[in-house]
């Protein structure tokens, strides 16, 4: 089998290789290494997964020095010429796509690049795997297309036309072309809505990592909303056996009469505090933070809680890391990777 994971020098991409090249699998990763965040985080992951930075060149494949079925290519999604000769030439069996530019706040001051990335990038994908008999296609979604919906936990059958935000536009916009294409021309896809991963090798804009670095240094923490606010964090490793569930195991219903398309949640079904989930930072840090108590801020929402119990019911999905857990793990590696005695 062979497979192509778009956004691997990222957060979930990253872990992801690590995972499937440990399978019987022939795998390529593409990534643009874009400067959104910190370059070095993603020069370093790409390390951990045998390939050096002084080795990569655009559009040129890469083979990892550690994982004798893995390669990686950087490459722009809307690339559309260099992607669809990818495709001809690697004949790939499935898709997971994971590239996207991500986060809500950016896409306030600089829209260009999510209709850049992620609706002309996304449909690229899709001509190709339209044109190029793809058997599988998973993408990546988010629990931002849910915006002001106020009914919880957030189910995929709820009416997510609301979006707050760009980003979030943008992954609702990815849903409705992928089943476009599925209801066309019968390409399976599978949408997976993410509920804010945390965990080792993290993005370094999302709050956690934000609260970590403060916190050690010395300076205060920015809490929006007062501190009432609540997320369905999810460690980073029940995420990754999720998505390859979801990978090996394309599940069939009556309503792929109509078009082999789906939705899911994938969340820890299990919302956490805000002021709790910073306490559990301060206890594994050993300090305390300076809390800098803010208003909501524009795109944010105050609660998110994922409806898993699809995803529970087709790939027997269960989440099993706590907060407490899975921060210990990330602080370990945030010291390490950053010197922090």
């Amino acid at each position: 089998m062979k497979i192509l994971v778009t956004g691997t020098a990222g957060f979930i991409g990253f872990h992801l290789i690590n995972k499937l090249s440990g399978k019987d699998h022939q795998i390529i990763g593409l990534d643009n290494i874009n400067d959104y965040y910190d370059v070095r985080l993603k020069y370093g992951r790409l390390k951990e997964t045998g390939i050096e930075e002084d080795k990569i060149q655009y559009n040129k494949l890469v083979p990892s020095d550690k994982f004798k079925n893995y390669k990686f290519i950087k490459l722009n999604l809307e690339d559309k010429d260099n992607i669809e000769s990818l495709f001809k030439k690697e004949k790939f069996d499935k898709v997971c796509h994971l590239a996207a530019q991500a986060g809500v706040r950016y896409s306030l001051t600089n829209p260009q690049a999510y209709i850049d990335s992620n609706i002309q990038g996304f449909l690229n994908i899709l001509e190709c795997a339209r044109h190029n008999n793809i058997k599988h296609l998973v993408y990546a979604s988010s629990s931002s297309v849910y915006g002001e919906n106020e009914k919880q936990p957030f189910s995929t059958s709820d009416n997510v036309d609301h979006p707050i935000s760009l980003y979030a536009a943008t992954k609702k916009s990815n849903e409705l072309m992928a089943y476009t294409y599925s209801h066309l021309y019968k390409i399976p896809t599978v949408g997976l809505r993410f509920f804010t991963v945390y965990g080792p090798w993290g993005r370094p804009d999302m709050a956690y990592f934000l609260f970590t670095k403060k916190i050690i240094g010395n300076e205060s923490i920015d809490i929006f909303n007062n501190g009432e606010m609540s997320r369905d964090f999810t460690y980073i490793d029940d995420i990754i056996e999720g998505i390859i569930r979801v990978i090996d195991y394309l599940v069939e219903t009556k309503d792929n009469k109509t078009a082999p398309y789906r939705l899911y949640n994938i969340g820890n079904n299990s919302p956490v505090n805000l002021m709790h989930f910073v306490e559990t930072i301060e206890k594994e840090l050993g300090l305390t933070a300076q809390k800098n108590f803010l208003p909501m801020q524009p795109g944010d929402v105050p609660s998110t809680y994922a409806d898993v119990s699809d995803l529970i019911r087709d790939y027997k999905y269960k989440p099993r890391t706590t907060v407490e857990g899975g921060i210990k793990k990330f602080v370990e590696w945030y010291k390490w990777f950053y010197g922090v005695k």
